[in-house]
């Protein structure tokens, strides 16, 4: 802080007219003691010190040759090579000396590229989080591509990283843009180069497909510079903070849904960074015309591989099972995927379809996969004599106790309860069971006497399928009493 000239003034006057001490002085004039000294002229310039003997300077000079060749050696690593050469100080006195001497990077100047219109798109992807599916969590990316000259943008998010979620993505964006640029700039990932050396690469035959169908070139960037894509990079980043920033994305549907509607009402509207007084939609108006046509005709993206069908007539697919008919069990049959349908097919024919489910370790099976399989599955479709009675007549547990506890043959007492009641109904067996169990009886006669009676008192038909005539009418034959049959008549 300068200190005015007022205050020197009265500094000195209270010194040597008051004969205030400086300590004092400093106190009550809040300024430092040096700064009193300074205006009383105190101070006492200190006689210059002879330099001091630095452990550093036996190594100088291996120090300076090592950082001149490699200049992001770390100081740990420079302390074990000079201790041997004599040097006794401690790393921190050494990292302190090789901060002031190591050789600072050069900037990197970059050349600023204008591209021309209809030329050029640039490809990335942008890792957003996860999302929670059945079964598990999965990683969720924004695929992201523009067009260099216009800045018009398309994306969509994907949870699969693969070449074929590449082919569809950029076979969308093909289809939204209305046409396709004669280049696509990429980076260096596994999907898009197989293998590179300098400037020779091997890019995956599947990309390489597509990019003859749309006849465009493929084009990379130099490896570890991203920048050479700043175009996509720096949208990415706008994204971030326009879009995905305090939004959160419940499912891929509800994410794609929500960046069109951004891409259109916020992305293209926005005023192009390079071109003064015209939007970024303006812009792509423009560049449409130049783009490439878009041949006619389907472009195979589906994941097609074999599948072996297990026992259970199931086949796995990314952690997922999914059905079939029982009669492939056993095969090798064929699987073609998409990001929302997979199919199962026995050749060039269709086999099975199903809605594909990003979940993990979930089961996809189709209801008539399950009704086949039941079919051919009889024990399976109808239940054993002892469930059913159970499931038609809860209180007959209590009479299977009762049967356990007399010894007597489970397996004969439900054959002949299952008889009663085919020939009776639940009702009927069910009100003759709650009897038995009241009068402590588990004779299974008592059950058919029991359900007998119940049938007279109800007066409902002999449970006797016996084929009438469609003349003859069903009806109860009451017998007449036989007590008098062998009484002959007495004569009037």
């Amino acid at each position: 802080m300068t200190m005015s000239r007022e205050d020197e003034i009265e500094i000195r006057r209270l010194f040597y007219a008051e004969h205030w001490r400086v300590g004092t002085i400093a106190a009550q004039r809040h300024h430092h003691a040096d700064a009193v000294n300074r205006v009383l002229g105190l101070g006492r310039p200190r006689k210059p010190q002879p330099p001091r003997a630095q452990f550093v300077d036996v190594v100088k000079a291996f120090i300076a040759e090592t950082l001149a060749t490699y200049p992001r050696l770390c100081a740990t690593r420079l302390y074990d090579m000079v201790r041997p050469r004599g040097y006794r100080g401690s790393v921190r006195t050494l990292r302190s000396y090789a901060r002031l001497v190591r050789p600072k990077p050069k900037r990197e100047a970059f050349l600023r590229l204008m591209p021309i219109a209809g030329e050029q798109a640039q490809v990335d992807w942008a890792y957003v989080g996860e999302v929670d599916v059945p079964g598990g969590k999965r990683a969720l990316w924004l695929f992201v591509i523009t067009l260099s000259w216009s800045r018009a943008m398309w994306g969509e998010f994907v949870f699969d990283l693969s070449v074929h979620s590449l082919l569809r993505s950029l076979s969308r964006a093909c289809t939204f843009f209305g046409g396709t640029p004669r280049e696509w700039l990429f980076d260096n990932p596994k999907i898009v180069v197989l293998e590179r050396h300098g400037s020779a690469v091997r890019f995956h035959p599947l990309l390489l497909d597509l990019a003859g169908h749309y006849c465009v070139r493929l084009s990379l960037c130099d490896v570890r510079k991203a920048n050479q894509k700043g175009r996509v990079e720096r949208l990415i980043r706008w994204l971030r903070d326009r879009f995905l920033a305090a939004r959160t994305i419940y499912s891929v549907e509800q994410g794609n849904r929500e960046l069109l509607s951004f891409i259109a009402e916020i992305a293209h509207p926005r005023p192009h960074p390079d071109l003064p007084g015209r939007t970024v939609e303006q812009c792509f108006e423009e560049e449409r015309p130049r783009l490439l046509t878009l041949h006619p005709g389907p472009v195979p993206t589906d994941l097609v591989a074999p599948v072996r069908i297990d026992k259970t007539a199931f086949c796995r697919f990314d952690t997922n099972s999914y059905s079939v008919p029982p009669g492939f069990v056993g095969q090798t049959l064929t699987l073609a995927a998409d990001d929302r349908i997979v199919r199962i097919l026995d050749g060039t024919t269709l086999v099975a379809e199903h809605e594909r489910s990003w979940g993990r370790r979930q089961t996809v099976e189709a209801p008539a996969h399950r009704t086949e399989l039941l079919a051919q599955k009889q024990g399976a479709k109808e239940m054993r004599g002892r469930d059913r009675l159970r499931c038609t007549i809860p209180e007959i547990d209590a009479l299977y106790a009762r049967w356990v506890d007399c010894g007597r043959n489970l397996g004969s007492m439900t054959a002949r309860t299952i008889k009663l009641l085919d020939l009776y109904g639940p009702e009927l067996l069910g009100d003759a069971v709650a009897q038995v169990l009241a009068r402590d009886l588990h004779d299974p006669g008592a059950l058919a006497s029991l359900c007998e009676q119940r049938r007279c008192a109800l007066n409902a038909p002999v449970p006797i399928d016996t084929p009438l005539g469609h003349n003859v009418p069903e009806r109860d034959v009451i017998p007449h009493d036989l007590e008098t049959y062998d009484v002959k008549p007495t004569k009037p």
